[in-house]
């Protein structure tokens, strides 16, 4: 957890060290993350993490990779996957804990997001070549390493590496962002289909970084579909909306979660481990996920 809510979780136990901590929210290059399986295994345990949840967008090929080299570097791994939801022309992100991510009904389903997001980057392409802009798909493709999910950070990747763009962030503002000129709407489910796929799964259904969504009233109506937490603690979230949240998590009766959201170097710095969440919110997570097991 970071230093503004480091203390909210603390109990004696802690204060000793005796505790152990977990970032629930990371990304590999199999979305759009820049750091392998390997590498984020790696820098977790550099960060003294004992758990990470692998959280790609629409995409589980990570976690095995992540499971087989934790066995040499120990780390518990969490599957977990991150979806797309639109509703009312917002893009709104929903984690799943613990899911049946072997499941070939489950992948069947991924891999069709994932076809349609290429469809999607050649789209915005398209718009790119308005400005001028000439972008080759085979090279966004590279860039997301040739597997995975591609999206638009690679778009924007790519954007740098031709000099078209002067930063990643200019790439988002100018062009490829939500609603700018390029852009062109993610694949994505309804929150209900997202959160009954997860629960299908036998997962646990979050709510992603809160604080963009920019409406607080649709949680009441995701709860209803059933979800189960929301992540309060995140490299965008403030003490206050921190705190916020957990009110609201609390009103509800959700569980609580958080995480970095790591993307490797892709938001220009490592994010591993700035956000932690002490392991007891990894074993509610849990407990919850034995439940839908049992269903």
């Amino acid at each position: 957890m970071n230093d503004n809510n480091g203390n909210k979780y603390r109990n004696k136990k802690e204060r000793k060290g005796g505790v152990k901590y977990a970032d629930l929210h990371v990304h590999t290059v199999f979305s759009d993350g820049t750091f392998t399986p390997e590498e984020t295994v790696r820098v977790a345990r550099e960060k003294g993490l004992s758990c990470i949840a692998i959280c790609d967008h629409d995409c589980v090929d990570g976690i095995g990779p992540s499971i087989e080299y934790s066995k040499k570097n120990p780390i518990e791994i969490i599957p977990g996957v991150e979806l797309t939801v639109m509703k009312d022309r917002k893009e709104i992100h929903m984690l799943g804990y613990f899911i049946s991510w072997k499941e070939e009904w489950f992948n069947e389903i991924l891999k069709r997001i994932q076809a349609e997001r290429i469809s999607r980057i050649d789209k915005m392409i398209e718009k790119l070549k308005r400005f001028n802009i000439e972008v080759h798909p085979d090279r966004v493709l590279s860039m997301a390493g040739g597997k995975g999910s591609v999206g638009r950070l690679h778009l924007a990747q790519t954007l740098l590496e031709i000099k078209a763009v002067s930063s990643i962030q200019m790439a988002f503002d100018k062009y490829i962002g939500d609603f700018k000129p390029c852009y062109v709407g993610d694949i994505s489910f309804s929150p209900k289909e997202a959160i009954e796929l997860i629960l299908k799964a036998k997962g646990v259904p979050v709510l992603a970084h809160p604080c963009t969504m920019r409406d607080d009233s649709l949680i009441q109506e995701f709860v209803k579909y059933g979800m189960r937490g929301i992540e309060i603690f995140h490299t965008d979230h403030s003490l206050s909306v921190s705190k916020k949240y957990e009110k609201i998590a609390k009103e509800y009766g959700l569980l609580v979660t958080g995480g970095s959201d790591c993307h490797g170097l892709g938001k220009g710095r490592v994010l591993l481990g700035s956000v932690r969440v002490p392991y007891s919110v990894v074993e509610r997570l849990k407990e919850e996920a034995n439940g839908n097991q049992q269903t």
